[in-house]
């Protein structure tokens, strides 16, 4: 197969819009794939054409938004709720001396997303008390609520402390939430089919023909 005449790029593209768009499912596939973008080989179309086949087989599945309230919950992981309104998976390339700073770096740009989400909804007309962000690293939630000073964290950057400043002031909560709940796995890491269907259900991707 000579891959010039294949549309490897065009085609990651196509699923990348829809990934973000409608299809959080496809995402830790489309990351896979997308590694791949300067020099793929045969496996890696073959890979791309297994996801076409895969949103092929679930087209009837959509983005299904339920209930009343518009309260915002987070899900955090380093390497969603019901009916998902904004979902990031970026590959970022940093120095990290520990693994406490690099998850500490990740909670920081979720509370970022987050505030953005929360500033939306109250423009249009619904107000947030307090937002919770679920994470499934104990040290996060501790140095998130300890402001005092350790010798394991002088390191980190300042501007990686904000969210003392916004889970200090009341605007954000974090919890404690065990692994095998955390929805954002199947966005990061292969999953057998009932974590994945588990997963793909709470963030409210529905069979819009089910009876």
């Amino acid at each position: 197969m000579k891959m010039s005449r294949v549309p490897y790029a065009s085609v990651v593209r196509s699923l990348t819009f829809a990934m973000i768009c409608t299809r959080p499912d496809i995402a830790q596939a489309v990351r896979m794939v997308s590694r791949c973008m300067t020099n793929p080989g045969g496996e890696h179309w073959n890979a791309v054409k297994k996801i076409l086949r895969y949103i092929k087989e679930t087209s009837d599945v959509a983005l299904c938004y339920g209930g009343s309230e518009f309260i915002i919950r987070g899900y955090v992981d380093s390497d969603f709720a019901k009916g998902v309104i904004s979902w990031i998976l970026k590959l970022k390339i940093v120095v990290a001396l520990s693994t406490i700073e690099t998850e500490h770096m990740v909670v920081t740009e979720a509370f970022k997303e987050a505030i953005w989400v929360q500033r939306l909804l109250e423009e249009l007309g619904h107000k947030q008390e307090k937002i919770s962000l679920f994470r499934d690293s104990q040290s996060t939630l501790h140095i998130a609520r300890n402001l005092v000073f350790h010798s394991k964290t002088k390191h980190i950057g300042v501007q990686y402390h904000f969210i003392r400043v916004v889970v200090e002031d009341g605007r954000m909560d974090m919890k404690k939430i065990h692994n095998k709940e955390n929805l954002l796995d199947a966005l990061t890491k292969p999953f057998n089919t009932d974590k994945f269907q588990w997963c793909r259900f709470s963030y409210g991707l529905a069979d819009t023909y089910a009876a």
